[in-house]
């Protein structure tokens, strides 16, 4: 490849990262999510009381376990288990007066007391250094692997085609049009996982003749870490596991096999010391010992039974968790298959992603509670979006000089753009589960009342979405700056390389 096109795309790559990365940051996480609460009270208990039991923080929470007269947290633990040192270091921080002062601040902030519900208990020094911890927490496991995953998305893309602008519109629509949007800056596991998994297939796809022990073991470390984030993504573990096996069988090479299998093996013990630490047994779940849901988590296997049309339709068109309604432009993966397949290239990446897309579907059209509780779309969905966006590429390579083709794309893109950013912010919570259709009942009446999710703009002292402006600001800063370098960095021949590749790309 080009020289300077590696360093025009490192410059996008980088673009994006930072983009996103604003983007995120800019958005607080929810207070008072059980979900993510019940990771941050596993996080407090090990730092502040030396123990896995959350018996002081369990009242925050609907997500525990009990076992015996103690509680625990009931989630997949490697998102808390990571959050554990990061709190360590803040802690000494947060015990100056600097907590002190900012709860003050926070109590006579007319903007910030606006986004207070009338029926809560107010703003008191516990709940800020709670939110702190969140807010820091959130960023740095949850939204930077998310703007680090959109870049892979761009860089891996190189290998479909040559031309930026495909590349660009798949990376940024993943990092701000589908609801990977929404939990980019939450501490949930959804988005770690996929970073997790997604780096690992990066990894192996973009080895070279031979894949060396550091890498291997890397590879078998994310693809455990990413199961002990997120159980579900079990299913997409074993499909990219048996891709790298054929990249080493293509290469006749076994001794990567006992890497990657030696670091998964060290992520499944300290995994198992924890289950059987906590719930008595190396293959004991939190979920089992759930005191809540318990119907659901008893259904079938661990909530499993088979895929229904009710959930199948509620997780791709429905009004309630539909991701097609929500970001329509995803429906291009289904032309873009087919593309894909026509272009006798990268079959077994082709193979892949549309397992993995398959596997996840399945699963949560299966799911006892395939809705997520409150939610923005389909939210087990998540972990598969990266390899679902991965096709549309072919699309926008394939018909992008046809003008049909850009108005009906860019009338997807600017409806999944608005229609995710307007749920995603709407309120201080996600929408109820108890919201038959999230739009009528929770966007609409918020957004119109000025009640949008806390961000940076509202310590600012702006209210409504006023508090948005000085993010649009920043955003243009930043994407000055970066066109300015990828201007800068542009030879000819890598601009002209592209420009073949798209044209020749549009002419198949």
């Amino acid at each position: 490849m080009n020289p300077g096109t590696i360093k025009t795309d490192r410059i996008h790559a980088l673009g994006i990262f930072v983009l996103l990365l604003l983007c995120y940051a800019y958005i607080f996480p929810r207070w008072a999510d059980p979900n993510q609460n019940s990771r941050l009270n596993m996080v407090f208990a090990v730092v502040e009381d030396g123990t896995f039991q959350i018996d002081r923080y369990v009242s925050n929470t609907v997500d525990y376990a009990k076992v015996g007269e103690h509680y625990y947290s009931d989630k997949a633990p490697g998102v808390a288990l990571l959050g554990i040192p990061v709190y360590a270091a803040l802690a000494p921080v947060l015990d100056t007066p600097l907590l002190s002062g900012v709860t003050t601040r926070l109590e006579s902030h007319s903007a910030f007391a606006g986004t207070l519900r009338a029926e809560g208990t107010g703003v008191s020094a516990q709940k800020v250094r709670f939110a702190i911890v969140q807010v820091f927490l959130s960023f740095l496991l949850s939204a930077v692997p998310t703007a680090a995953l959109a870049a892979l998305i761009f860089l891996w893309l190189q290998a479909a085609t040559l031309a930026v602008w495909p590349r660009l519109l798949v990376a940024l629509g993943y990092g701000l049009a589908t609801p990977a949007f929404a939990y980019a800056n939450t501490f949930y596991g959804h988005q770690p996982a996929a970073f997790l998994l997604f780096a690992a297939f990066f990894l192996l796809a973009r080895a070279q003749e031979r894949i060396g022990a550091g890498r291997a073991l890397l590879v078998g470390f994310l693809l455990g870490y990413a199961f002990v984030t997120e159980y579900p993504v079990a299913l997409m573990v074993v499909p990219i596991g048996l891709y790298a096996l054929h990249g080493f069988w293509r290469r006749r090479q076994l001794a990567p096999l006992f890497w990657l299998a030696t670091g998964g093996l060290v992520v499944a013990a300290g995994w198992m010391w924890y289950n059987t630490t906590i719930f008595g047994g190396p293959l004991e779940l939190g979920y089992s010992r759930s005191e809540l849901w318990t119907d659901q988590h008893h259904t079938g296997f661990m909530s499993l039974t088979l895929p229904t049309l009710d959930a199948a339709w509620g997780i791709s068109f429905s009004p309630f968790r539909g991701l097609f309604l929500l970001a329509p432009w995803l429906l291009l993966a289904v032309p873009g298959f087919v593309l894909w397949w026509r272009e006798r290239h990268l079959r077994a990446e082709w193979w892949l992603s549309l397992a993995i897309v398959l596997l996840i579907f399945l699963f949560n059209a299966s799911s006892a509670m395939w809705w997520g509780g409150f939610a923005v779309g389909p939210r087990y969905l998540l972990p598969m979006l990266p390899f679902f966006v991965l096709p549309t590429t072919f699309v926008f390579v394939k018909w992008g000089a046809a003008l049909w083709f850009r108005v009906v794309a860019g009338i997807a893109f600017l409806w999944s753009f608005l229609a995710v950013w307007s749920m995603t912010l709407a309120e201080q919570a996600f929408p109820s589960d108890a919201l038959r259709n999230p739009w009528l009942e929770h966007v609409v009446p918020n957004w119109a009342a000025g009640n949008i999710a806390r961000n940076a703009g509202t310590v600012l002292g702006l209210e409504g979405w006023f508090a948005l402006l000085p993010l649009l600001a920043g955003c243009a800063a930043i994407g000055a700056v970066w066109l300015y370098f990828a201007r800068k960095t542009e030879r000819p021949g890598a601009q002209l390389s592209g420009d073949i590749a798209r044209i020749q790309g549009a002419s198949r």
